[in-house]
């Protein structure tokens, strides 16, 4: 082989090997030798009806219905410490609750989620709008940078915060598209702001007197905030059709209160609780 030729080849065969290396490397299923990589995720559509959960209990509509709403879900894990996901805590004391309801009996039942699914705040109310519930309740759990903060809190929903620890937790809140079944976009700003305020005005002593129930029921059983009565604009809270509240049940970032919240008689407590206070609140509802 003359000289020429062998001075090619050494030039040449480390552009042969890249060539093969490049050819080699697209048969791999991995972003590598400069390949662009996609990832695509398919997207629910964003005009797609919400499927409504199961309703348990009495088959009789007329019976009240409650709404349990474990708050977080899926990729949204809520506050997280010591290993503890606010999500997971939050479902079970919905399911405890409904089972508790559903076990003694004439109050039919359903949850927002069921599982570890994540559900807009939107879609939280817009679920128990769409069932017709009689009452909303969303299930917490609480964070602080203050080492010991302790106790459950109840929120309802106001436009304005009761303190700026509620204010903080609140999402901004936006108007509801419809109002006791009638649509917004159809009537004049008058009439508009006249539908929101009667409903928003019922709905909101609603919620307070059931928050109050909640506070006279757990004293005895429940570790409540010094202060266990408050207001924010909650956006899940938002739906003016039914009375609400939004249920903290302590701070997960108190370890000794972490470790309280995560045992088994801690829900059944929370349960008993709130089914004293549910049963009573509808007792009233029927005397009015």
């Amino acid at each position: 082989m003359s000289e020429r030729w062998t001075i090619g080849l050494i030039f040449l065969a480390p552009l042969a090997l890249l060539a093969a290396l490049y050819a080699f490397g697209l048969s791999i299923p991995v972003p590598t030798f400069g390949r662009s990589y996609v990832v695509r995720v398919d997207l629910a559509d964003p005009g797609a009806k919400i499927g409504l959960p199961e309703v348990k209990g009495p088959q009789d509509v007329t019976r009240p219905l409650v709404v349990i709403d474990a708050g977080h879900g899926g990729h949204d894990p809520g506050a997280v410490t010591s290993g503890l996901h606010e999500k997971k805590l939050t479902l079970a004391y919905a399911k405890e609750l409904e089972a508790r309801l559903l076990l003694q009996g004439g109050i039919r039942v359903a949850l927002t989620r069921d599982d570890d699914q994540f559900l807009v705040l939107q879609e939280r109310a817009q679920i128990a709008r769409e069932l017709g519930a009689d009452l909303f309740i969303s299930i917490h759990a609480d964070a602080a940078e203050v080492v010991g903060a302790t106790g459950a809190t109840i929120y309802t929903r106001s436009d304005e915060a009761t303190d700026a620890d509620a204010a903080a937790l609140a999402e901004r809140e936006n108007r509801a598209d419809e109002i006791n079944g009638v649509e917004l976009a159809d009537q004049s700003d008058a009439v508009t702001d006249i539908l929101i305020d009667l409903s928003q005005r019922k709905k909101q002593e609603g919620s307070r007197e059931f928050a109050r129930l909640i506070v006279r029921e757990a004293n005895s059983e429940i570790r409540l905030h010094p202060s266990p009565l408050r207001s924010a604009a909650f956006a899940v809270l938002k739906a003016p059709d039914m009375p609400s509240v939004l249920f903290e049940l302590g701070f997960i970032t108190n370890p000794a209160e972490a470790e309280r919240l995560s045992s088994p008689a801690a829900r059944e407590k929370f349960a008993r609780v709130m089914d004293r206070a549910i049963r009573v609140y509808f007792a009233r509802q029927a005397d009015l």
